[in-house]
């Protein structure tokens, strides 16, 4: 029996799958938590030592029979960290994280430095935020200079876990293209963005492979610390979002994948680069061959985690409660912003209730106000998807907010569009599993070479670094071994209900943002 792993590297937790692909079943599954560093500041940040903890913990809870049997490994992380590595592979500081705000400085000056939001996105197809990794970079130089004075290389969490595994500095289109580091139409990276940081920037970068490829093959010590076997292929990997939308199935033009979790996503595959000149949706590349344009929001399952905990109640009870409550919440609107917002890009915002009268007090409309911010925040993105000209078909929820048939019914309608339900729990890491089974299938001797050589090198073809046609495609793989469940229809009334009560959510964010720019 052969098999194969997907890891995912989460704020909250690191977690594990191994995947028997000819019968189609995790026959393994481990979890780790881990802690979170925050300061009043906007401060989010984590330790590597944590990563490498985590990983271990995982593969120490699966059996050894069955971590015998495993082939190929693949790995999803949080995007947009920022781990910083001395000459030896040591961190110098903590990681930065996604949820991190205190670089909006950082975002200004790097805005100013290249010359407006508008050539930003031009060079590299994001606005600077401080969600993004390039801002981080800047904080470390501006904040820590003796720490920056030792960084040697720039790696995101899942290239750190892949380093962990394979003792290589490499990196991948997918999650790079989140950095705001990187080109995300020729697929290298970016020296107009990299200069203004700092003049040998580039030089601390790993060298990037698509997604197809290996970055490299478990070493002895990984293999000695892990209890796995050496030479175990090691796939590109990718960021979370990337390896959801392979464990979804959204590997396909005009599917769009919905991530309910504590950052909420809404993404879409596309065959071609999507460059939003509004900066709301990020142009990232996909780990799948494609593009990847995606939402994100900082605060999705944040508000019903904190209604929940301060009125007591268990998710059941809360949803319940929830469900006794109108459409709209008899008036009553949150606005979720508990870490700050990356969209719409609020950095410094606050959550608020609006909408209170003595009237609508009750707990049944905070509960439905709180679920219902996460969707309507999502809508933004939708939007923007089809301003662009994207014609989406169908959505395909994820995360731990998809389990909810409250959320799932609020979804379809606020959206207006069916919400597929994926058989399985955990898309990021059965998508690292089913990508780990693609380099598998498509590996051959000799082909662990990035497909842009050295770092930050320009692509081998002007075209743009396409990949050569694998044996066998992603899609086919997705649709072979993604199970999906039930479709959650919208209904009309209640979809003309949410258009109405999303326009007096719309009214409440256009009045209060400019107190948090």
């Amino acid at each position: 029996m052969q098999t194969v792993c997907g890891i995912d590297l989460g704020t909250q937790s690191c977690k594990a799958v191994v995947y028997d692909f000819e019968k189609k079943t995790i026959i393994a599954q481990s979890q780790a938590p881990l802690e979170l560093i925050a300061e009043n500041d906007g401060t989010r940040e984590q330790k590597a030592e944590w990563y490498d903890a985590a990983v271990k913990s995982c593969f120490d809870q699966i059996d050894k029979n069955i971590k015998s049997t495993i082939a190929a490994i693949g790995v999803s992380g949080q995007q947009h960290g920022f781990v910083p590595l001395d000459e030896k592979g040591k961190p110098v500081y903590n990681v930065k994280l996604w949820c991190d705000t205190s670089t909006a400085s950082e975002c200004d000056e790097l805005t100013e430095a290249v010359g407006s939001e508008k050539k930003i996105i031009k060079k590299a197809g994001l606005p600077m935020r401080p969600g993004y990794t390039a801002p981080k970079v800047l904080w470390l130089k501006n904040h820590k200079p003796k720490a920056f004075a030792k960084l040697k290389h720039i790696l995101l969490p899942h290239n750190y876990i892949n380093f962990l595994l394979t003792g290589e500095y490499w990196a991948e289109y997918g999650d790079a293209s989140g950095t705001a580091l990187f080109d995300v139409r020729e697929r290298k990276w970016s020296s107009a963005v990299c200069k203004h940081i700092s003049p040998n920037l580039e030089e601390f970068l790993p060298a990037l492979t698509s997604s197809e490829k290996t970055a490299g093959k478990v070493s002895k010590e990984a293999s000695d610390l892990y209890g796995i076997n050496k030479g175990i292929l090691v796939s590109s990997g990718g960021g979370d979002n990337m390896m959801s939308a392979i464990g979804t199935g959204t590997v396909r033009d005009g599917f769009l994948a919905m991530s309910l979790g504590t950052s909420g996503t809404l993404f879409g595959f596309s065959k071609k680069p999507v460059i939003d000149p509004t900066g709301n949706l990020a142009a990232f590349c996909s780990s799948s061959g494609g593009w990847l344009p995606l939402l994100c929001t900082m605060n999705c399952t944040v508000a019903s985690e904190e209604m929940r905990g301060l009125l007591g109640l268990d998710v059941k009870s809360f949803d319940s409660l929830a469900s006794s409550a109108p459409i709209g919440a008899d008036g009553i609107v949150v606005l979720p912003f508990f870490n700050g917002e990356r969209t719409p890009n609020l950095p410094n915002g606050r959550a608020s209730i609006n909408g209170i009268t003595a009237a609508n007090f009750k707990k049944e409309n905070l509960a439905r106000a709180a679920l219902e911010s996460a969707i309507f925040g999502m809508r933004i993105g939708l939007e923007g998807f089809m301003e662009l000209g994207f014609k989406p078909k169908e959505i395909r929820l994820t995360g731990g907010g998809s389990k909810s048939p409250i959320w799932q019914n609020i979804a379809a309608n606020v959206m207006n569009l069916p919400v597929r339900i994926p058989a399985g729990a955990e898309a990021a890491a059965m998508g690292s599993a089913i990508q780990a089974l693609w380099c598998l299938k498509t590996q051959k001797p000799g082909d662990h070479k990035p497909e842009l050589k050295g770092k930050g090198s320009a692509p081998e073809k002007k075209s743009g670094a396409k990949a050569k046609k694998a044996s066998v495609s992603i899609e086919a793989l997705a649709d072979e071994h993604v199970a999906l469940g039930g479709t959650v229809k919208p209904d009309k009334k209640d979809a003309e209900n949410y258009n109405r009560a999303y326009s007096v959510y719309s009214r409440y964010l256009g009045a209060l943002s400019p107190l948090y720019k």
